[in-house]
């Protein structure tokens, strides 16, 4: 994890209790390990534990996402926000940062992260209707969030970056968790082996949500990230630097050989959190970035 996160530690649920009393519900003592803790499979408690995080250690009033919709384990998102930060300041990109966030969802993490951690200014898109109408929503819940995040519905589906970057309107970089899963069946998949590894039976309920279009795509991870890869080349000038999650290590070869084609200049950089490996894929296509 980060150095600069947070979330290096145990969770310290007592003080998540105290900033969000309805936490206390879910937590309890391990019989194993005699220390506090929650039902991990259980999306409920999931939804709670980030809920108090996010209150307890940015600063929100309220947080809130539509049943069924993804909950983002807030430590690993930080992390996202937290090695960009370190790219910008590689880069001399720093100051007045602005940044897209790809499919923002429902719960809107990424801009409530990046605008609370470094008073960024964060736009964020999606093609969901109710998940724009829930991430306008949840901006309004804290007040000063209204002056830092802009929220836009990206009406064409085809599209990842036409219709949302405005003309003349210039990004310091983009964001981008995309879906993980080619279908489905793949996602369930998944899920059941989330479960067996942590030791519970049952029905395959995803404990941290998610709708199809945040999960799922034709082509899966892979597809999605080489249309974006593709789609930026119209957007060169007005974006410093695009940069994509890649869950799965077998991708990025591939995804290399189409920014070589491209003459993009790209970086990789790694991810940790507990036994969870991930990558950021970042790229330009200047050589003195323009924001």
């Amino acid at each position: 994890m980060h150095s600069n996160n947070k979330h290096k530690k145990s969770y310290d649920f007592d003080a998540l209790i105290q900033a969000y009393p309805k936490l206390s519900s879910f937590v309890f003592t391990s019989p194993l390990t005699q220390q506090k803790t929650i039902h991990f499979e259980k999306s409920d408690a999931v939804f709670h534990l980030n809920k108090a995080i996010l209150i307890a250690d940015y600063e929100l009033t309220d947080w809130r996402i539509p049943k069924g919709y993804l909950c983002p384990p807030i430590p690993g998102r930080a992390d996202y926000i937290h090695y960009i930060n370190d790219l910008l300041h590689v880069e001399k990109l720093a100051e007045n940062v602005k940044g897209l966030d790809i499919g923002v969802g429902a719960n809107t993490i990424y801009p409530i992260l990046g605008a609370q951690i470094y008073d960024w200014k964060m736009v964020g898109c999606d093609t969901s209707a109710s998940a724009i109408e829930s991430a306008k929503h949840n901006v309004g819940l804290t007040p000063p969030l209204l002056k830092k995040i802009d929220i836009r519905l990206q009406a064409d589906p085809a599209n990842i970056f036409e219709g949302v970057i405005k003309t003349d309107e210039k990004f310091t970089f983009t964001m981008c968790n995309p879906p993980f899963f080619g279908s489905e069946d793949e996602a369930t998949r998944a899920t059941k082996q989330k479960l067996k590894n942590l030791k519970k039976s049952g029905p395959a309920e995803l404990n941290f949500g998610g709708q199809a279009h945040e999960l799922w795509c034709n082509g899966g991870e892979a597809l999605f990230i080489k249309r974006m890869i593709k789609q930026s080349v119209a957007f060169k000038d007005q974006v410093g630097w695009f940069t994509t999650l890649v869950s799965k290590q077998e991708n990025l070869s591939k995804l290399k050989k189409q920014l070589d084609k491209l003459k993009a200049t790209y970086k990789t950089i790694s991810m940790e959190q507990g036994n969870k490996k991930s990558r950021i894929l970042a790229w330009t296509f200047a050589e003195a970035p323009v924001c």
